[in-house]
């Protein structure tokens, strides 16, 4: 059977799978934050299921927003991340009261618009929400990494995780829709409790370097810094000290840009939003 996103509808689960005792990538975004500067209030865009919106309001005294799209997510935060304001919310159309320093979007949140049309919607609604100088700090896959590399393709993983006593296992394929410039996953769950098996679709835009610098200049946006790694998610992950590396070749991309002045007048970049 086709269902809806198990981890996503099932924020215990989720936490389970890709957990991070260390507060590994909010203690990374608290790094850039502090490094460049900025100010307390944060927006955190997919914050998911809090983990990392809850810390940096506990551990970095920050006044977070914290936005999702899943009502699940949303609902578990509060509860179990509690501080930051959590909003149920889409990234391209959100509606918020203020102005914030900075915004985080980790794990690839970014990824989710799609088209051009929502990096624009996206951008757009994101020149309208910082303050002047404020920074967004971003975490993703980077679609350079695809350009002749093929192992996450060749190689499908196979997870396991408890939850409520029953042990899932997913069985996860990536492929690359070029003409849609999309990472397509099928993600396969099946349960020890006789459960039919589930199975699941998503996909990820590939930006490239440039593309991606191209697209936030359209914005009045400046990249400050665009590398591979260290990175929450990297291997080896980051650590406090860390340096980034002068590279942009790996799996994951980590971005910080500052938003410097109006869009590019001869951009088509989000008139109308």
């Amino acid at each position: 059977m086709t269902g809806h996103n198990l981890l996503t509808d099932t924020p215990e689960l989720y936490e389970l799978r890709f957990p991070d005792p260390g507060f590994i990538a909010a203690r990374w975004a608290e790094s850039v934050l502090r490094g460049y500067r900025a100010g307390p209030d944060v927006l955190d865009l997919g914050c998911g299921t809090g983990r990392d919106a809850g810390w940096l309001h506990r551990a970095a005294g920050r006044t977070v927003t914290g936005l999702d799209v899943s009502e699940a997510m949303i609902r578990y935060a509060r509860v179990h991340h509690p501080g930051p304001d959590y909003r149920v919310g889409d990234m391209r159309t959100f509606h918020l009261p203020g102005r914030f320093d900075a915004v985080l979007c980790l794990d690839s949140a970014l990824l989710y618009c799609h088209t051009n049309e929502d990096l624009d919607a996206l951008f757009g609604r994101l020149r309208r929400r910082l303050r002047p100088g404020g920074l967004l700090v971003a975490e993703m896959r980077n679609g350079a990494f695809f350009l002749g590399r093929t192992e996450l393709l060749d190689a499908p993983r196979t997870d396991s995780v408890t939850h409520d006593g029953v042990t899932r296992t997913s069985h996860t394929v990536l492929r690359i829709d070029h003409a849609a410039q999309l990472l397509r996953r099928t993600r396969t769950w099946t349960g020890d409790d006789g459960s039919p098996p589930v199975e699941q679709h998503s996909a990820w835009r590939l930006l490239f370097p440039q593309e991606l610098r191209h697209l936030l200049a359209a914005h009045g946006f400046t990249v400050l810094d665009l590398y591979d790694r260290p990175g929450p998610r990297t291997e080896p992950p980051w650590t406090e000290g860390d340096r980034p590396a002068d590279t942009a070749a790996e799996d994951r991309l980590h971005l910080v840009a500052r938003l410097e002045g109006p869009p590019r007048t001869d951009s088509r970049a989000g008139r109308g939003r």
